[in-house]
């Protein structure tokens, strides 16, 4: 069987540890970007659906590189963003155990519209209680929901979810939150073309992969005794443990990922005339075609056609200042 001679970096990142199947195909999000008091009042995030992949001609607008005012083919990716409803305000309070929900007001008109599963109930004086624990309250949050037949996927159960706002205070996002309630959002009204945002969402399934592809170890030479594609030893024989560092076969992929700074090429409308060539001929493969507002973003995002995706303001943005991309092309 032989003996390794020489050290090496162990295979596989640690970082991404449990690589088992998302629990859920709606990726969360964790962390939220410091919300600034020289913001606008609105919303942090938003929510649309894959579409597919594209070829996009800009011209490159990063000061101080060579190729700085030429034409540069992006591989970019179409997002379909239907309009984002605010159902519903929550208020959290703070304390050395965590948050604890303090209130919940919902749009009498929109809970219609909800699934059954979804807990919500209608109050008549649920804004006035709500004016009345502002005081106690540390985080608002606007309950949204998304619903997928909006743009032509069979899915009729809406997601539902939470975002949160920035703002100067409490009060004014509760003014906004109470002024939007039962209302449509769009994706226009959260981001602007050509600033970064992030993309979370659930990654393609792959099934069982042994350790050669789902870590990347090596293969052993073909000599060896019993097996190639497997690693040269589980551990020591004593302590007769296998440590959870040493890579094993197991799920790859249907995971949760972030990507980080994907920068917004183009948000536009199917039905106006600047990309009227979205759509390609029968329309994209294992989607459709897209109607409504869509979203184009240089660079590829996590999981398949038809798969949710949340929008999220930067939060490690290193753009100083925010310039509209010049698209002289769309190849589809």
């Amino acid at each position: 069987m032989g003996h390794r001679k020489y050290s090496a970096p162990r295979r596989g990142s640690i970082a991404f540890r449990p690589r088992a199947r998302a629990k859920s195909l709606e990726a969360r999000i964790r962390t939220w970007p410091v919300e600034s008091i020289n913001e606008n009042t609105g919303l942090l995030g938003f929510a649309g659906f894959k579409v597919g992949q594209i070829q996009v001609m800009t011209i490159d607008d990063k000061e101080k590189t060579p190729n700085h005012g030429k034409p540069l083919m992006n591989h970019s990716t179409v997002i379909s963003l239907p309009p984002l409803r605010i159902v519903g305000i929550r208020g959290y309070s703070e304390d050395g155990y965590g948050k604890h929900a303090l209130f919940d007001v919902y749009s009498k008109d929109s809970i219609k519209d909800l699934s059954s599963k979804f807990k919500a109930k209608y109050s008549e004086d649920g804004i006035k209680k709500a004016e009345e624990n502002l005081n106690n309250t540390k985080y608002l949050m606007a309950v949204v929901a998304v619903f997928p037949h909006r743009i032509g996927i069979s899915q009729k159960t809406p997601f539902v979810f939470e975002i949160p706002l920035s703002g100067k205070d409490i009060r004014s996002k509760f003014d906004f939150l109470k002024s939007k309630l039962g209302q449509e959002i769009r994706a226009a009204d959260v981001f602007k073309t050509g600033q970064d945002i992030d993309v979370h969402g659930i990654t393609r399934g792959k099934g069982v992969e042994g350790p050669i592809t789902r870590f990347g170890v090596k293969r052993k030479q073909h000599k060896s005794r019993k097996s190639v594609r497997a690693v040269g030893t589980l551990g020591p024989i004593s302590p007769a443990v296998v440590m959870y560092t040493v890579a094993r076969q197991g799920q790859r992929g249907f995971h949760q990922r972030t990507e980080y700074n994907k920068r917004i090429l183009a948000i536009s409308n199917s039905e106006k005339t600047d990309f009227a060539n979205i759509n390609p001929k029968g329309g994209f493969k294992h989607y459709g075609l897209v109607n409504g507002d869509y979203m184009i973003v240089r660079g590829t995002i996590p999981g398949v056609p038809k798969r949710l995706v949340k929008l999220r303001q930067p939060i490690r943005s290193k753009i100083t200042k925010n310039t509209e991309p010049k698209i002289v092309e769309v190849i589809v």
